[in-house]
């Protein structure tokens, strides 16, 4: 089964349900997914919606953030919600230590030896961790390794 069958397949259980709050976050995520094929015209693959989920789980958390500061606790909670169902679709996620490894990894794979080959190195660890792992913490582990 598919992340795209199995979001449309959660959607399903969540309008039998009832759990209204669930299905407009599905429905969401799913005309996301959507959008996006229309857009290219293509047909995506788990490695597509995984990427869509995690925007929107960027997107979420970053709302948070602003209506906490807002102190829009109400508004914050809803998105918390939506930030917990979208986490359920993203594969576990990998340790500091298995990140650090996986960018050791790569530096020694392009030849990586300053700050200037950042963005080789950030390409292949990317492709290896998408959605295993906030490219936030990649970004800071692979600069500081970088710097050494």
């Amino acid at each position: 089964m598919t992340l795209k069958e199995r979001i449309t397949d959660d959607m399903k259980s969540a309008m039998r349900a009832k759990e209204s709050a669930r299905l407009g976050a599905i429905r969401l995520l799913l005309a996301a997914i959507k959008q996006k094929e229309v857009d290219e015209r293509i047909e995506l693959d788990d490695t597509g919606v995984l990427a869509i989920v995690e925007k929107l789980l960027k997107q979420r958390r970053d709302s948070i953030t602003q209506y906490e500061a807002a102190k829009r606790e109400d508004l914050a909670s809803a998105e918390r919600f939506e930030a917990e169902l979208l986490s359920a679709y993203m594969p576990a996620q990998l340790s500091p230590d298995e990140i650090a490894a996986e960018v050791q990894g790569a530096i020694v794979a392009t030849n990586a030896s300053g700050a200037a080959d950042m963005g080789k190195v950030m390409g292949v660890v990317k492709s290896r961790l998408a959605g295993r792992a906030d490219m936030g913490e990649v970004s800071r582990q692979v600069k500081a390794a970088l710097s050494r």
